[in-house]
């Protein structure tokens, strides 16, 4: 057996027929099982009741602190990075055209032998004028390998929501994992409904579009969480029972902040096969006190309280800290610190480095095995592989909506009777 679990002759199978035609093309000799993220979904629901971490690689030694920490689960994975993080604005060193091939030469180096997908999270569009660029950049981000993307248009109204996803459609290949999603992550504010998302699932299914995945607002924001509303379980379980006829599966956004407990009411009553984890891994690399499910904790003043001996030297925290107040960084903001440090954390000794990793090895695993119920998935997605005898196992829905009542003009009409919840304006990017 491979230290994954699985048989080292279905391995090489998986190899040779399970990895999509961009990731061969540009690792014709890697032994980094790259798949579609169609294939850790489908393993996640084989287990039944299990969630795939999504961990957003903000800097490099967290995608490797996590590529180990699924190992030592046997679990199947997914690394992503947002646009926010690492599009053409990006805050972050990792981006949408470098993060495949840090994920396969890590791989590579560490003897990494469970399937990953490497997703670009959140692909913003947030007004309609954004279209005509994305057809020209999602493209590209194949090009460098990523094998799963989320459109993400929830910041315009349903019907735009629907349209633009619509448009973009062919720019995907049909083997790519596909999120979507419905109602702009704001926290409290705003929650899905039922309505909306049935809206935009029905009208892609009419257009033999068929997610992988939908992410709602159901309680969650972005970054740090401040207050204990957090997750809504039984909102998420009843959008995802109104969508079951759909075979979608559903994608939890925000997930730093939110207890165990109610991480695994997620898993355990809802169809969520996907979460994101990005912000408690930062923080975990950087050596910062975290509570147990990964909240930065603050002292009296407010400030971030660093761990001695964990994470970055206490040097490099002081600089860190200094160049946030020079920049008026505070909070969540220091996400902002990413892309001026990285190189600068890439060159800590070697032992600093590895207990960056470490540390958020030792979170992710705790997570993926004792919350998400994502251990000993990798065989199940290898199975998946091989039973399909391809990189692409093809949807999981048929169409049920007739197009002819899905034409433009009726999508603006019906998107009319939508029932929904307003939320208020800003930025909730990431």
């Amino acid at each position: 057996m491979t230290s994954n679990g699985v048989d080292p002759k279905a391995f090489q199978k998986a190899i040779e027929i399970g990895r999509p035609p961009n990731v061969t093309r540009l690792f014709p000799h890697s032994k980094a099982l790259i798949v579609s993220g169609k294939y850790i979904d489908r393993a996640m629901l084989k287990k039944g009741k299990a969630i795939a971490m999504a961990a957003n690689g903000r800097n490099s030694l967290v995608i490797r602190g996590v590529l180990k920490a699924a190992q030592r689960a046997k679990s199947a994975l997914i690394i992503e990075i947002a646009r926010s993080e690492g599009g053409a604005s990006a805050y972050c060193a990792v981006n949408y055209w470098n993060i495949a091939r840090i994920v396969d030469s890590c791989c590579n180096e560490l003897g990494i032998t469970v399937p990953v997908a490497v997703h670009a999270d959140h692909y913003g569009i947030k007004k309609t004028e954004d279209v005509a660029a994305a057809r020209v950049e999602i493209p590209t981000v194949f090009d460098a390998g990523l094998t799963s993307i989320a459109i993400d248009a929830s910041h315009l109204p349903d019907d735009q929501n629907l349209l633009a996803s619509i448009e973009l459609n062919p720019c995907i290949p049909k083997w790519a994992g596909l999120e979507t999603e419905v109602g702009e992550i704001k926290g409290k504010s705003g929650l899905s409904t039922a309505s909306e998302a049935l809206f935009l699932i029905q009208g892609l299914n009419a257009h033999d579009i068929f997610p992988d995945w939908i992410a709602l607002n159901n309680g969650t924001t972005h970054g740090i969480e401040e207050s204990d509303q957090g997750i809504q379980v039984k909102l998420t379980a009843d959008i995802h029972e109104a969508l079951s006829p759909y075979k979608v599966s559903g994608a939890q956004h925000g997930t730093s902040g939110n207890s165990s407990e109610r991480l695994r009411a997620i898993a355990e009553q809802t169809r969520t096969t996907k979460a994101n984890v990005a912000t408690a891994l930062q923080m975990i690399s950087w050596g910062l006190q975290v509570n147990d499910y990964g909240n930065a904790k603050l002292d009296a003043e407010g400030n971030f309280i660093k761990v001695e001996g964990e994470g970055v030297t206490e040097e490099m925290w002081d600089e860190m800290v200094s160049y946030a107040r020079s920049k008026e960084i505070k909070g969540g903001n220091y996400k902002k610190l990413n892309l001026p440090f990285e190189n600068k954390l890439l060159g800590q000794p070697q032992a600093v480095r590895d207990r960056m990793a470490k540390r958020v090895e030792d979170f992710a695993y705790s997570m993926m095995v004792n919350v998400f119920n994502a251990e000993d998935t990798a065989t199940l997605a290898v199975e998946e592989i091989l039973a399909a005898g391809s990189y692409d196992p093809g949807p999981k829905a048929d169409r049920i909506e007739a197009p002819a009542d899905w034409t433009p003009d009726k999508i603006v009409e019906r998107a009319k009777t939508i029932e929904a919840s307003g939320g208020p304006s800003g930025d909730f990017d990431d």
